[in-house]
């Protein structure tokens, strides 16, 4: 007389095949969902780094020396960077774009800074006269950044340069920003700033 089916023995070996693959399966999937998120925070981070350049770059290459006025109607430089207080950029720039025609100009007053932790970019309806609108952020979880300007006789780490006789429409030659974040690391980008407006 034959029988079918299993022995206890059988069946607790073919559990204990199950459990192991069930096993690996769940940790092979738990690995390739940290690493996908790892790797998405990775492009997040460079995505967020290329797009501040490029429009660091947009500002810096369209710089004009034109002088503006506070709220208070002080004059301001054209040009003006002091890392040690937080401003890495204030400059005047042109080609602003107008698809509505508003009543406005084209040239637009931008400002740089670094507040708690993350590069931020703010923007002026008007340049003269005008508060500037709300922080834009570029750039988040930055350890520290370091500025510095070129001049015709070498690098500093302010402008107007404490001590020379740079006028209110002078523009500095060159711009040099180190970003150090956690996820990329130390990054150092020049920038050029148009011929025509350098003084």
């Amino acid at each position: 007389m034959t029988r079918n089916g299993f022995t206890l023995v059988e069946l607790m070996v073919a559990l204990g095949l199950f459990g192991l693959i069930a096993g690996a399966s769940v940790a092979m999937l738990a690995m390739a969902v940290n690493t996908r998120a790892a790797t998405q925070g990775r492009l997040d981070g460079q995505a967020q780094l290329l797009q501040a350049r490029a429009l660091l770059n947009a500002d810096l290459g369209q710089a004009v020396p034109r002088r503006w006025r506070d709220e208070a109607g002080r004059p301001q430089p054209a040009f003006a960077s002091d890392p040690g207080s937080g401003l890495l950029l204030s400059v005047v720039r042109a080609g602003w774009s107008n698809p509505d025609g508003a009543p406005r100009a084209s040239l637009q007053r931008v400002e740089w800074r670094l507040a708690d932790g993350s590069l931020e970019r703010r923007a002026a309806p008007m340049v003269d006269g005008a508060p500037l609108g709300p922080p834009a952020r570029l750039l988040g979880q930055v350890r520290a950044i370091r500025m510095r300007v070129h001049t015709g006789g070498g690098w500093v780490d302010r402008w107007p340069p404490l001590g020379t006789a740079a006028g209110p429409n002078a523009l500095p030659q060159a711009v040099e920003l180190v970003i150090d974040s956690p996820e990329t690391g130390e990054i150092r980008q020049l920038f050029l700033l148009p011929p025509a407006a350098r003084q």
